[in-house]
């Protein structure tokens, strides 16, 4: 055999090693990014939690500072379902923008004030608004608001210059719920204040909404208007 083909040979081999080896560290990057939770939303934890993006083409944080405190991680489902949905909303609400809020630390664990937040499954989106000129724009979040956690909507769903962007709300959760079916799970309960939400119910997701969005009654969420929080039914170890 002479050295040119040994020299192919070889060649060959290496190519084959190095895609193995691609192969390889894709698998196991596959699995470190994998999430999973234990117990509960009220009373749980996260291994391998990960972090929501600072922002997107239609999203954004609601606070770099709680960014790097380590306030926005969540089970690795939860992230690709949102982040879906954002690309979906998209094509289908291109005038609309958004902005998540807070999540979870990367362990999971009490996440003060929050009762829930402790599984990587508990999102807090913060409520899309129309400015004056009824342009899709984001809430204001800041530490002089508490970012954005003080924001009180009156009854008919107005604050200060901004108003409640209903249609923007129902697209969000229509869309949250058709990709977590894509992903395979579920919403699981969403949480928004009682007395506003037949104003969702008004919009052309309404319909769907009333089908497949589990929305909770209690009146101890009537403060929830300045952002609505969501429960993803992702399978949990005990």
């Amino acid at each position: 055999m002479d050295l040119y083909t040994l020299f192919l040979l070889a060649l060959h081999k290496l190519r084959t090693l190095s895609v193995y080896a691609i192969f390889l560290l894709s698998t196991f990057s596959s699995l470190a990014s994998s999430s999973t939770c234990y117990g509960t939303t009220s009373n749980g934890s996260l291994q391998n939690g990960v972090q929501l993006p600072k922002e997107g083409n239609n999203f954004v944080g609601y606070s770099e500072i709680a960014r790097l405190a380590g306030r926005t991680y969540v089970h690795s489902k939860v992230k690709d379902i949102i982040l879906d949905a954002y690309s979906r909303l998209e094509k289908s609400e291109p005038d609309k923008v958004f902005k998540y809020a807070e999540t979870g630390f990367v362990d999971g664990g009490k996440f003060r004030p929050h009762k829930t937040h402790q599984n990587g499954l508990s999102v807090d989106f913060m409520t899309p608004v129309l400015n004056e000129n009824g342009e899709s724009v984001h809430l204001p979040t800041h530490p002089f608001n508490k970012f954005g956690y003080n924001i009180e909507f009156d009854s008919v769903g107005q604050f200060d210059e901004y108003q409640i962007d209903y249609d923007a709300l129902s697209a969000h959760l229509a869309t949250l719920h058709k990709s977590s079916k894509k992903h395979g799970v579920d919403l699981w309960r969403v949480i928004f204040d009682p007395k506003l939400q037949p104003n969702l119910f008004k919009t052309k997701y309404g319909d769907y909404l009333k089908t497949h969005i589990q929305f909770s009654k209690k009146r101890s969420w009537v403060r929830h208007d300045e952002h609505y929080h969501v429960d993803f039914a992702v399978p949990c170890d005990a």
